[in-house]
């Protein structure tokens, strides 16, 4: 049997500013998940940061804090 959902990828924490409510942190996560090579977001408002899990290769640092940024907030 497959396993499905277990692909392996790398991580990159982004600190994210400018999120204030449960919205902004669905809104940051949907966007970095639109990032072609972009597996899976957790998105934590309380740490105010986004761990990215992604496909080596396929999708740069620059690529997801630009979807960040393009979401209305700031990525550092």
């Amino acid at each position: 049997m497959p396993l499905f959902g277990k692909t392996k990828g790398e991580q990159l924490t982004l600190n994210v500013e400018g999120m204030t409510c449960g919205h902004c942190v669905m809104h940051v996560t949907s966007a970095l998940k639109k990032v072609k090579g972009v597996i899976n977001a957790d998105v934590d408002l309380n740490k105010k940061t986004a761990v990215v899990t992604y496909e080596p290769g396929a999708v740069t640092r620059e690529q997801m804090v630009k979807a960040v940024v393009e979401a209305g907030y700031k990525a550092v």
